[in-house]
């Protein structure tokens, strides 16, 4: 399997600079973007399409904080912890749960407007796997597009923070030194600005959000290709923890022949009282879990294609009658009228749901301020691998790590970064280029949902392997957006099968058929992805050491980040035993 190491693209035909360049704009990279530019820096926030359409917007449960009486932050540190299953960085988990009420209470200060209870407090709801009540919200149910809505109007009022909307990026650009100091990117024809370019930076941030469309149907809008993780591993960076993709519980079930992103029905509707049943009217979550239906996502998700298998059925049904119109109406108005649009009334019937693709809890792999194996590159929100989700993300911590570590990434670079200091003299740039064809898109999504799913053995698995190398000699002659993010979806799932093929047992989101124990004694640590210099997918297996440690190339809160060289040369040496993908 030889995957491109950059992609064929016309070179570019202008640049630009700036102190530091973000791409994506969802709670991650606008939260980064904004702290920086407070320092004053100057910064270049990036997007594939308009600012306020990153992932973040989609967003429908709210945000997990200890920010009610009854919580405190160990209490969420243990959640987190447990479902997780064995591969959180639990430094990475304190810091997201010590910081995280005091971040949240920013987001409220910038202009966020969370639903309030009768007496002003905050209203707090939970969701799967919470002990307590500790899930903000906003508009019931539209907490995305509330935090999207107040960070997208920060950032058009801020002095030093200009953007390029409608713009994929391609490559990060080497410099004479080694690292990275430029983003190669499209522009989709809008703007002043068009076809490819560069910015070139002092520090790159990608926040490029998930992988979803790597499989035929998923939760995550249509721009979600992986173009960061795809674009970090061609520039050198390793990829962490990819094989445990999560996959929500209960998405709307529109047909097994549905494609493309899906509707979402909030873990938080569970989290106000309803109830999973099958065909026949059995709440078959009760006794599955000390938490019955809100359980953490792996276990339902599980327990519901167990059903699902066990009966014949295609779906599995959510019971929310008992809520009645008024709090429909009031708590979750987006669900409601998204059921209504396709003649579901929730008010009378049951919700046919079923999992799918929704988040990927590996990523980029970083350090605690954000940082990369590679210099001059740092990673967060959905498409970084910080430690805090470990083999299952909990609910509703998503937007937290995104704020949390957008911030903290935002301290590093003010800290590291002088707006005096000479920009980075890029390099001459090597590497092998080239497209795969674009038609090969829809054949990726087909077999990833069909061996790489929720449910995997070695044979999918090296089914799935297969079929990804043949496909990765169909190489393309005409560059263009769909081969480009063809050539992305393809880098990404290849670094998924690799290893989910290498991780031999079920853990998390992580569900092997043939291996359907937890294997603490051979499989508690993470599997490293790098792209191999001939193009070929090499993972390397990093133990945890101790209980809820991490491994070396990881900093408690208050020390200096790792060197990033010897970041990425500590993974081999740890680990004689590596794995190639070929």
């Amino acid at each position: 399997m030889n995957m491109p190491q950059r992609l064929l693209a016309p070179a570019p035909g202008w640049i630009v600079d700036t102190d530091v360049v973000v791409v994506g704009s969802g709670i991650a990279g606008l939260t980064t973007a904004l702290r920086i530019a407070a320092g004053g820096l100057r910064v270049m926030v990036v997007t594939k399409d308009v600012l306020a359409a990153g992932s973040t917007r989609w967003a429908q449960g709210g945000i997990a904080a200890a920010l009610g009486d009854d919580d405190t932050a160990d209490e969420h540190l243990s959640d987190t912890l447990i479902a997780g299953v064995g591969l959180c960085d639990e430094a990475a988990v304190r810091v997201l749960v010590d910081e995280g009420p005091t971040a949240v209470r920013e987001l409220i200060e910038l202009g966020t407007r969370f639903d309030r209870a009768g007496d002003g407090r905050l209203s707090l709801t939970r969701e799967g796997g919470h002990h307590k009540d500790r899930i903000a919200h906003a508009g019931g149910d539209a907490t995305g597009a509330e935090i999207e809505r107040a960070l997208v109007a920060a950032v058009l009022a801020a002095a030093r923070i200009e953007v390029i909307e409608h713009a994929l990026v391609l490559d990060l650009s080497p410099t004479s030194t080694g690292g990275v100091g430029a983003v190669t990117l499209h522009v989709m024809g809008e703007g002043q600005l068009d076809g490819v370019g560069a910015v070139r930076a002092r520090a790159i941030v990608l926040a490029t959000g998930g992988i979803g469309q790597v499989y035929a149907a998923t939760t995550n809008p249509p721009v979600s290709t992986g173009d960061g993780v795809a674009a970090a591993l061609r520039a050198g960076a390793v990829v962490r923890d990819l094989e445990f993709v999560q996959f929500h519980p209960t998405v709307l079930w529109l047909g097994g022949s549905a494609a493309g992103q899906q509707p979402l029905v909030s873990e938080a509707v569970r989290g106000e009282g309803a109830v999973l049943r099958d065909d026949s009217g059995v709440a078959f979550m009760q006794g599955q879990h000390e938490l019955a239906d809100l359980a953490p996502r792996d276990v339902v998700a599980k327990a519901i294609l167990r059903r699902m298998r066990k009966t014949g059925a295609e779906h599995v049904w959510l019971d929310a009658r008992q809520f009645g119109a008024e709090k429909w109406r009031v708590r979750f108005p987006t669900i409601l009228a998204t059921l209504t649009s396709l003649g579901i009334d929730p008010v009378n019937q049951l919700i046919p749901v079923a999992p799918a693709c929704h988040y990927a809890s590996g990523g980029i792999a970083t350090d605690l301020r954000g940082r990369t194996s590679v210099t001059g590159l740092y990673a967060c929100g959905e498409a970084a691998c910080t430690g805090v989700h470990g083999a299952n993300r909990l609910a509703s911590n998503s937007l937290l790590e995104g704020l949390v570590f957008g911030r903290r990434i935002a301290d590093d670079v003010l800290a590291e970064i002088r707006a005096d200091s000479p920009l980075p003299e890029l390099g001459i740039d090597l590497r092998n280029k080239a497209v795969v064809s674009s038609a090969i898109r829809a054949q990726v999504q087909g077999e990833m949902s069909a061996d790489a799913g929720v449910m995997r053995d070695a044979a999918g698995l090296a089914r799935a392997g297969t079929a990804l190398r043949k496909l990765s000699a169909q190489r393309g002659s005409d560059p263009g957006t769909e081969s480009w993010e063809a050539t992305n979806l393809l880098t990404v799932a290849s670094a998924l099968v690799t290893a989910a093929a290498r991780r031999t047992e079920t853990r998390g989101a992580h569900w092997r058929e043939d291996h359907p124990d937890r294997d603490d004694e051979n499989w508690r640590g993470h599997l490293d992805v790098r792209l191999g210099p001939d193009g070929s997918m090499v993972a390397d297996y990093s133990p945890i050491a101790q209980p809820d440690q991490t491994a070396p190339n990881r900093t408690a809160p208050n020390q200096t980040a790792p060197n990033r060289t010897a970041l990425n040369q500590t993974t081999s040496a740890r680990h004689p035993t590596s794995a190639k993908a070929e």
